[in-house]
């Protein structure tokens, strides 16, 4: 702006002198000549129509970003409202916390010391907790007698991620159950054909329950899987070398047990710890007193109480 100003002066100046040799056109042409320029100048001060424009458009990208900014602050208010309402009408005082979106770099897995067998070296590891520093724990579910359809209802709705381990001879008689729990998105893993004492079998036995367990999800649900956990949490070299063979990647075990009215806890401070495995298991009034959304209950509110939300097991192996 300072600088068309100077350049205005100079014309002025020139034209002037040119009024003065070449009479009243070169007045009128200095006029004409000043003219513009004022106006170039209140253009360039008040703000050009391109200019204007752009400023209103400014001001519209910024409400229209304020308006975003409000309207997934409302959406989030709403989600939360609805979160807090469908925990409420399953008995939860809160509503189960977010897990946080899964590792791109997944942790490494090793055998928990004190679990190892001789030469297992390169035996898929055994492990009861992920390392991991956010705070998460993973549900597993074990053998598959309980088949309560609240309980699928329950999980589906609040979006509870769990992974199953089947065993055969207590799933078999209703397949379409665990098909519906799979098709919700759970894992279904390998705890045996028939939930034996696994080293108290031969090598041979205990791959024929392993291998068979593969064979038979794989039939019924499309998928051979990677997760293996031996019945009782009781295994030896035997049963690490028949899961290899079989196709088995890793044996998570648990640190933490739950039931419908308490919690049991590996390890000495009865606590939970960021990554820790919970086990559970397909049970009823028979077993517990109590159903398995009564289980659940009690799962999410000692998890939530504690600061942690429950994570997908795969998405951190």
């Amino acid at each position: 702006m300072q600088l068309v100003g100077q350049t205005g002066n100079h014309r002025q100046s020139g034209h002037r002198s040119a009024a003065r040799t070449r009479g009243r056109f070169g007045v009128v042409l200095a006029a004409l000549l000043v003219a513009g320029l004022g106006t170039a100048c209140g253009s360039a001060e008040s703000g050009t129509p391109g200019k204007v424009e752009k400023a209103k458009a400014g001001k519209g990208a910024e409400a229209g970003e304020e308006a975003g900014a409000a309207g997934a602050l409302g959406n989030a208010a709403e989600r939360a409202k609805a979160r807090a309402a469908l925990a409420q009408r399953w008995g939860l005082a809160k509503p189960p916390l977010l897990a946080p979106a899964a590792p791109k770099t997944k942790p490494q897995i090793t055998t928990r010391e004190g679990f190892e067998v001789e030469d297992g070296e390169d035996l898929p590891p055994v492990f009861t907790t992920v390392p991991t520093e956010e705070k998460v724990v993973f549900l597993t579910i074990d053998d598959g007698a309980e088949k309560d359809p609240e309980f699928l209802r329950m999980m589906r709705e609040l979006k509870i991620p769990y992974t199953a381990f089947l065993s055969d001879y207590l799933v078999r008689d209703n397949y379409p159950y665990f098909k519906e729990m799979q098709a919700a998105g759970v894992t279904l893993n390998n705890h045996t054909l028939n939930h034996r004492y696994l080293p108290g079998l031969s090598y041979e036995r205990q791959r024929a329950e392993i291998c068979g367990q593969q064979d038979t999800i794989q039939k019924q649900f499309g998928k051979r899987p990677t997760l293996f956990r031996p019945p009782y949490g009781n295994y030896n070299e035997d049963t690490l070398r028949a899961a290899k063979s079989c196709g088995i990647k890793a044996v998570p075990l648990w640190n933490a047990e739950a039931f419908t009215k308490r919690m049991d806890y590996r390890e000495w401070d009865r606590e939970l710890h960021p990554g820790d495995i919970i086990l559970t298991h397909f049970r009823g009034k028979e077993d517990w007193k109590g159903t398995m959304p009564d289980m659940i209950r009690h799962v999410m509110k000692t998890v939530t109480d504690k600061g942690y939300a429950v994570a997908r097991l795969e998405d951190y192996l």
